[in-house]
């Protein structure tokens, strides 16, 4: 009895100190990250921004209105199907406004994906980024500007939004 007690104690110890060394190492690798996931714009009910609106904090949650009850008789409703081009993609990045914005959050489609920013006046923010199927991403931030690189294999394709001479630009370019 005595000896499956002490065989038991061992596996405690040893399991607990092999935990601890894997959080630490983790831990200390995941610290030297300078990644911050972009955050949502709050949008006003009239569908404008305003350059001095805060975006939530993680913490809170959005408050989501109640799905309307779905009637006796369903409505027949017509999805649109997407069709591909034969011709061969565009590597030129489609700047769009969102429609209820302000104008200061734009959007730019690349091959690789679409990396949103909020313009302002004398710098600019990363709003979202998002890698098409088979990409993948990478951001870099600095007080003076953003890159997001999209990559697939050997391509590469760079957002670069910076504002460290005047008002933000923004410009995009395939490596």
């Amino acid at each position: 009895m005595r000896r499956g007690l002490v065989h038991v104690l061992a596996w405690l110890l040893a399991t607990g100190a092999a935990v601890t060394l894997s959080w630490w190492g983790v831990h200390t690798v995941l610290a030297g990250t300078a990644y911050d996931a972009p955050l949502a714009l709050p949008v006003k009910a009239t569908g404008a921004s305003t350059p001095d609106a805060r975006p939530p904090s993680p913490s809170q949650r959005p408050t989501v209105p109640p799905r309307p009850k779905p009637t006796s008789t369903p409505t027949p409703t017509s999805r649109a199907t997407p069709t591909k081009s034969a011709a061969a993609p565009s590597r030129t990045p489609t700047p769009t406004a969102s429609p209820t914005s302000s104008g200061q959050v734009r959007g730019y489609d690349t091959d690789g994906g679409r990396a949103v920013f909020d313009l302002g006046t004398s710098s600019a923010s990363l709003v979202s980024a998002t890698p098409k199927a088979g990409w993948s991403m990478r951001v870099w931030k600095t007080e003076t500007w953003i890159r997001v690189e999209f990559a697939a294999g050997t391509d590469r394709v760079s957002v670069f939004c910076t504002w460290h001479d005047g008002p933000p630009r923004v410009e995009v370019g395939n490596y």
